[in-house]
């Protein structure tokens, strides 16, 4: 058998907070990773991750694909507004975020846990 998976982003992150690719997918799936975790963020307008994410250890880079999202630090926001727009930030910098509009994100933290 190949290493090959075909997968959909939408189905395949509901178990794991729309995390598709990381180190919480099962022992022998290609999509288990201790290098990467990848995200495929759809949300709602005015839906919110309210609650500070603290004491990461990770980097992480968000790339807006659609609509309109805002990353919220504890020293300022960033705005994603257009396609291609990404903001990244380091371990140690508490975060939250929230849908402006109908959006579609992609995540990539490293390493996975």
């Amino acid at each position: 058998m190949q290493n090959i998976y075909k997968g959909n982003a939408y189905i395949d992150g509901k178990p794991h907070r729309d995390w598709i690719i990381g180190h919480f997918m099962p022992d022998g799936d290609i999509r288990k990773s201790g290098d990467v975790e990848i995200k495929w963020g759809a949300h709602g307008k005015g839906e919110v991750r309210s609650e500070w994410v603290t004491g990461e250890h990770r980097t992480a880079v968000a790339i807006l694909i659609s609509g309109k999202f805002a990353i919220e630090f504890r020293d300022k926001t960033i705005v994603l507004e257009k396609p291609g727009d990404y903001a990244m930030w380091g371990n140690g910098v508490d975060h939250r975020w929230k849908a402006l509009e109908d959006m579609l994100v992609v995540f990539v933290r490293w390493p996975s846990e």
